[in-house]
């Protein structure tokens, strides 16, 4: 009788620690650059639209992006980003769902900096590819703060950049993700 009685006990104590583990956004922020040494100006967008989720029970991430909410510092600019690089109206959205490759080694319940590596599948102009990138999880009581920074190559998701001003566009982008998610 005591070990059911004490089993009772540990689930109650369990299960909603487990179900507290999850962490979600809807303001996290990407900002690319594709600024090169010959770029007449900066060529850089920044979304603070970003949805995600983690799972801290099992280091499920997922992240979700509009691409027609990156802003950039001229109109026109935007537009050419829009219209005739990501073609936004054809592939209005960018998502990464992936794991962190060792969940284990965050520790939710404690403050602290965690490094971390997450591999899963960047879907970016309609083209899905593996990844894997290095990270850190920032844990502050009842927020996480993920932060990472790649460089992606435009090619890989058949982003094509024209003649024109192929010399003025890098053609590897540098992504910074910086987001904090809430308890949910």
């Amino acid at each position: 009788m005591k070990n059911i009685l004490l089993a009772g006990v540990l689930a109650v104590c369990i299960a909603p620690s487990a179900q507290a583990q999850k962490f979600m956004t809807r303001t996290g922020k990407i900002t690319f650059d594709a600024t090169t040494k010959t770029s007449p100006e900066k060529i850089s967008g920044k979304n603070n639209e970003v949805a995600s989720i983690l799972d801290g029970s099992n280091g499920q991430l997922v992240f979700q992006v509009l691409v027609k909410n990156f802003k950039f510092e001229k109109q026109l600019m935007e537009e050419h980003f829009n219209e005739n690089y990501m073609e936004s109206d054809k592939f209005p959205k960018s998502d990464f769902k992936g794991n962190i490759s060792a969940p284990g080694d965050v520790n939710y319940g404690k403050d602290g900096t965690y490094n971390v590596t997450v591999s899963g599948k960047l879907t970016i102009h309609g083209v899905t590819k593996d990844v894997q990138v290095p990270g850190s999880v920032v844990v502050e009581g009842s927020k996480v703060k993920l932060a990472a920074k790649f460089a992606v190559k435009l090619a890989d998701y058949n982003v094509t950049i024209p003649s024109l001003v192929a010399d003025k566009v890098a053609k590897e982008c540098s992504i910074i993700l910086d987001a904090e998610l809430m308890k949910k």
